[in-house]
């Protein structure tokens, strides 16, 4: 694995094509998870309460498909 600076604030991060795929997206996703909310004054447990009303409004609108 290589961790470079690059110009314009940028970090290049460069890993073996033998890198577990799922797992690098996630933690692709995490780091874009990062990114968007640096500049954010959202308090965690403001952001916590919207995913639980969103997951909770999910699963009502899918459970039919998966419970029986």
């Amino acid at each position: 694995m290589l961790i470079e600076n690059a110009a314009n604030n940028k970090i290049t991060i460069t890993v073996s094509s033998s890198v577990d795929r799922f797992g690098l997206q996630r933690l692709i996703d995490y780091l874009k998870y990062l990114e968007a909310t640096s500049l954010t004054r959202v308090k965690q447990s403001d952001i916590d309460k919207l995913a639980d009303e969103v997951n909770s409004s999910w699963w009502e609108a899918n459970k039919s498909r998966f419970a029986k």
